[in-house]
């Protein structure tokens, strides 16, 4: 599986319910799963022109927005949202 974030998997943030990122990858990892993260960079919420890194476009190809975190399981499911991939994640621990 394959967790893309924005720069990281972020612990501690100034973000009031944490940052998505860090809040999906806790809770992968809480569920026993270990993705692969991979750092898309760039900022979901301005225009593509400034989000044309390989993850950024990827997320895109995958869900048609340009937003973190996106998890994308081995059989090609994606989930996208950190909301989503917490329950995804709380539902089908291992």
């Amino acid at each position: 599986m394959k967790l893309y974030v924005c720069y990281g998997t972020f612990t501690m943030t100034p973000r009031p319910g944490g940052h998505a990122c860090g809040n999906a990858y806790r809770a992968l990892k809480s569920a026993g799963h270990d993705p692969e993260v991979i750092k898309s960079y760039g900022v979901g919420i301005l225009p593509d022109v400034f989000n044309q890194t390989p993850g950024r476009r990827e997320v895109r190809r995958l869900t048609g927005n340009s937003m973190v975190p996106t998890l994308q399981l081995d059989d090609g499911t994606v989930i996208d949202g950190s909301k989503e991939i917490v329950a995804w994640a709380e539902a089908n621990a291992v």
